[in-house]
């Protein structure tokens, strides 16, 4: 796991480019300390920062070349089955000077083109420069697990691992005001867009080549998308899913424990991250397990559930048990992590646990992807029920008056109960995709849009154009609503999380769920298999339960929730009203409606607060993004 960053200009002017992608290489450090690298002609620079964990030895180092000196690759990322596709090209007379997958991935490329990209299963993101043609390849992988951002104008194509990285280059940076609006609504950007006009994410499952005579961009697709409507097998038996099913996750995990430094699973007690510590512990006696806890609300702290799971089966448990403080210190490293605005608070527990996990050891798997790909969401339940109960809607409608004058935000459990309930009755009244961007939402669009103080004459056209892009699969299908949460959920929030506060502590986190060949056979399975009646999960529950305690089994998700609206109230406050929310500075700043941030507040400190919690904390990431990185 590494940085990459690297420059292509359609000029021999790439000299004048030293001092920036000295900038770029270094801010992508805590993503690769063990080694630093670059690469230089007159018209391309690489830089790279190194995480060893395959094939530690200096010989691995990056940028990596061709032995004819003829190649050059970046890398970052882990290709699980790469043993097997250097023996076959031994095979074919190539010799190796390393043991490492990198060169692996540089030989394939050499001896097949782009054509070797089908075969890969790993995460990854790469660049290749040809010092003979002057030209350079880039691709991601299939679920964008790996982040890559770009800059191109048509005279230079920039790329890097992280924005923080980019934003190094010398280009205008100037807010993309409808990925603002995005951003307010969903507290993440979706792709391929960014909150820089003109930076844009790399499409996912794609590559692309440019010469430096004629840097056009064009991107090829490398494989076909894991579902479209109506690509059910309908003659697949459910206990013969529920075997390959087994088989495919067992496959994966036991791939993903390849390395050359100690690797360990995080453990939360849910069902998730049990099922992938159980199938790791079969392969890898005395298996290192890691999870945190809450000290001071017990509602939201599973360290009981990873006990359990960890005695059953069989692990070196390590549990970390948290206080309000505990969290607080970290928050202000957590904001300097984000090269991008970010406003998921479960980063603020998922950094901490990077960051003791990153003590014992160098790579962890997760559960990450289980949730979008089998119907695990409050939301997918929600919407399971409205459709096969016919009674629920009217019911919903006729309780949600009585409730909306109630308090209601995330912060308790009835509070966090109601506002679920209303947010049921709410979302009852639209149609499928209207009703799927509202619970994909933290606030509506009119409040969205409120609080953005400039406006284009276009501005909510375009706004709606990438909204129905965004929900362009979604249909009556149920496995469309889960392939859209693949593609604007998973992607956009919880890899960006989980890579982004990971990396910040130089720790590589694995994801099996997410093996491609796992997540092309579940959308093909009917959606009946992954959620039925009440049962959320139903086919990962099934597979697993010779492995896992029955109370593992039939536990319901839990998050991980940050008293995020204590701190407003007390430490924070001084800085939100000062520093990131202050009147005068949102005024001079020019970027938000100064009258709608202070009736945001105001309902923040009220006695409902609702979702003004969730919208402050986005603002918030905002705000320090904005200071470190544009002002």
């Amino acid at each position: 796991m590494c940085g990459i960053t690297g420059i292509l200009t359609s000029s021999e002017e790439a000299a004048k480019y030293f001092d920036a992608i000295k900038s770029a290489t270094l801010a992508l450090h805590h993503r690769g300390p063990d080694s630093y690298g670059s690469f230089a002609n007159y018209n391309a620079l690489l830089g790279h920062t190194r995480l060893s964990i395959i094939d530690t030895s200096h010989a691995s180092d990056q940028p990596f070349y061709s032995a004819d000196g003829r190649f050059v690759i970046v890398y970052n990322g882990e290709i699980f089955n790469f043993k097997e596709l250097r023996e076959n090209l031994i095979k074919k007379g190539i010799v190796f000077q390393t043991d490492g997958d990198t060169e692996v991935l540089l030989q394939l490329y050499i001896n097949e083109d782009a054509q070797f990209l089908e075969k890969i299963n790993g995460f990854f993101a790469f660049a290749i420069y040809d010092n003979v043609q002057k030209s350079l390849f880039v691709a991601r992988d299939r679920f964008g697990i790996k982040p890559l951002f770009y800059y191109w104008d048509g005279r230079r194509f920039i790329f890097a691992s992280e924005m923080k990285a980019l934003l190094k280059y010398p280009f205008e940076k100037k807010i993309d005001t409808v990925s603002l609006v995005e951003y307010l609504q969903l507290n993440y950007v979706p792709a391929p867009n960014s909150m820089i006009e003109g930076v844009k994410k790399f499409p996912v499952g794609n590559w692309l080549k440019m010469n430096y005579t004629d840097l056009k961009l064009s991107f090829t697709p490398f494989c076909k998308e894991p579902y479209f409507s109506g690509c059910e097998d309908k003659k697949i038996t459910y206990d013969a899913a529920v075997r390959k099913f087994y088989n495919l996750l067992e496959d994966a995990v036991q791939k993903r424990l390849i390395a050359d430094v100690p690797v360990g699973t995080f453990l939360s007690g849910g069902l998730d991250s049990s099922a992938i510590t159980a199938l790791a512990a079969l392969h890898k006696k005395d298996i290192m397990s890691f999870s945190i806890g809450y000290k001071e609300n017990p509602l939201f702290d599973e360290t009981h559930y990873a006990e359990l799971a960890s005695k059953k089966i069989g692990t070196s448990h390590h549990t970390f048990k948290l206080d309000n403080n505990d969290l607080f210190s970290e928050l202000h490293n957590i904001l300097g992590t984000l090269g991008e605005p970010f406003g998921d608070s479960s980063a603020i527990p998922m950094y901490i646990l990077s960051k003791k996990t990153r003590q014992y050891v160098k790579v962890s798997l997760s559960g990450d992807g289980s949730d979008e790909l089998m119907g695990g969401y409050n939301k997918h339940m929600a919407e399971y029920k409205l459709r096969t109960s016919p009674y629920l809607k009217a019911v919903s409608n006729s309780v949600a008056p009585f409730f909306k004058s109630m308090p209601h935000s995330r912060n308790t459990f009835t509070g966090n109960k109601i506002r679920q309930l209303i947010r049921l009755s709410e979302g009852a009244k639209l149609n499928t995709r209207e009703r799927y961007w509202e619970w994909a939402s933290i606030a509506n669009a009119t409040k969205a849009f409120s609080l953005i103080n400039t406006k284009n004459e276009n501005f909510e056209k375009q706004f709606e154009e990438r909204k129905n892009t965004h929900l362009a699969a979604l249909d009556e299908n149920f496995n469309s609503l889960l392939y859209t949460d693949v593609k604007l959920v998973l992607q956009n929030d919880m890899l960006v999380k989980v890579d982004l506060m990971s990396m910040a502590n130089s720790l590589e986190v694995r994801v099996p769920f997410m093996d491609y060949r796992l997540v092309q056979f579940l959308f093909s399975l009917p959606s009946e298999y992954k959620i039925e009646g009440g049962v959320q999960k139903r086919i990962l529950r099934d597979a697993m339960a010779h492995l896992l305690p029955p109370e593992i089994i039939a536990r319901k998700k839990q998050g991980f929730e940050v008293p995020l609206l204590k701190w407003f109230k007390t430490e924070l406050r001084d800085s939100i009203e000062s520093l990131w929310l202050g009147d005068d500075y949102i005024e001079s700043q020019g970027i938000f409606d100064v009258n709608q941030v202070k009736a945001l507040k105001k309902q923040l400190y009220s006695s409902n607060p609702k979702d003004a919690v969730a919208q402050v904390w986005g603002l918030i990431a905002f705000q320090h993004w904005y200071k470190r990185n544009i002002e």
